[in-house]
C-alpha cells in the first residue's frame, strides 16, 4: 500500500449476523483512496460494497485486516467520514432544510448556532438551494432532497465524503442530472469521495478510480485507474468500450474462489 493515500484497507474481511447465519461479505479486499480521488467501489448486487462502506464510516469492525484514515486506525464513526445513503429520511422532517445543514455542525463539530447557520447558507449556496433554506423536507423533490444531505455532510468538510448509491432512488433523469452536479462540486471543491454503486455506466462517469468487487463474498476483481478512465463520459465513443470491458471483467469469466460463509 502507498503510504501517501489518505485512506487505506488491507486484507479486510467483513462478516454480519442474520437470524440463521454468520454471513462473509467481504474477503481480504486491499484499496488505496488518495486525496481528491473519486474513488468507485463497483460490483454486482450482495457483493459486499455497502458493507465495506460501512466499515469505513467505522460502524462495522473487520474480523481480519485493517482500515485507516490518514494513517489513524478507525475505530467508530467521526466527522471526517460523512456518509449520504440513497434513502431521503436521512433528513429530519421537523427542521427546515437549513436546520438539517447545520444540525451536525452543532453537534459534531460543536459550533456556535450563528456560526454553524452561517456555514450552512454557504453551503446550501453551493448546491443552489440557498432559496429553499427555509422550507422543509417534504416540501422538497427527491433531487432536491439529495442535495441538500450532500450539502450537509461537505458543510462538515470532512477528509472523506462517504456515498452509498446516493442515487438510485431516483428516475433516470433526476439521476444524470445529480451525477453531473456531484461531478461539477467535486471540480469546484475537490473532495475526497468514496463512492458505491451497482451500476457500471454510473462508476464510469463518476470515477477517476474504479474498484471491481467479484459476487459474494466480494473480493477484488481489478482496478481501473486514471489512465483508462481519464476524459471519459458518455458522449465519448470510448464509454461504450469501457463499460463492456467493465462488464466482461465483472461477469464474462469465472469468479475467483472464496471461502464458505462461515
Amino acid at each position: 500500500m502507498n503510504s501517501a493515500a489518505l485512506l487505506e484497507a488491507q486484507g479486510v474481511t467483513l462478516q454480519y449476523k442474520t437470524q440463521q447465519h454468520l454471513v462473509t461479505a467481504t474477503y481480504r479486499v486491499d484499496f488505496s483512496v488518495h486525496k481528491s480521488d473519486r474513488f468507485v467501489i463497483l460490483g454486482p448486487s450482495g457483493c459486499g460494497k455497502s458493507t465495506l462502506l460501512k466499515a469505513v464510516g467505522g460502524f462495522l469492525k473487520p474480523v481480519e485486516g485493517s482500515i485507516t484514515l490518514a494513517g489513524r486506525p478507525i475505530s467508530g464513526p467521526g466527522p471526517g467520514r460523512m456518509m449520504v445513503f440513497q434513502e431521503f429520511e436521512q433528513l429530519m422532517p421537523w427542521k427546515t432544510v437549513l436546520g438539517n445543514v447545520a444540525f451536525p455542525m452543532r453537534v459534531a463539530r460543536r459550533l456556535p448556532a450563528r456560526e454553524a447557520r452561517e456555514r450552512a447558507r454557504a453551503a446550501l449556496e453551493t448546491v443552489h438551494l440557498a432559496p429553499f433554506a427555509d422550507v422543509y423536507p417534504h416540501m422538497l423533490s427527491g433531487g432536491m432532497k439529495m442535495r441538500v444531505a450532500i450539502a450537509r455532510a461537505l458543510a462538515l468538510e470532512p477528509e472523506i465524503l462517504l456515498m452509498d448509491e446516493p442515487f438510485a432512488a431516483l428516475d433516470a433523469l433526476t439521476r444524470r442530472q445529480m451525477q453531473q452536479e456531484l461531478f461539477e462540486l467535486w471540480k469546484m471543491l475537490g473532495f475526497t469521495m468514496l463512492f458505491v454503486t451497482h451500476s457500471i455506466e454510473e462508476a464510469v462517469t463518476l470515477g477517476s478510480r474504479i474498484l471491481l468487487l467479484t459476487a459474494h463474498p466480494g473480493q477484488v476483481r481489478a482496478e481501473l485507474n486514471a489512465a483508462d478512465l481519464d476524459g471519459v463520459d458518455s458522449s465519448d465513443p470510448r464509454f461504450g468500450k469501457l463499460t463492456r470491458r467493465i462488464h466482461d471483467l465483472l461477469f464474462g469469466a469465472a469468479l475467483l474462489a472464496a471461502p464458505a460463509d462461515a
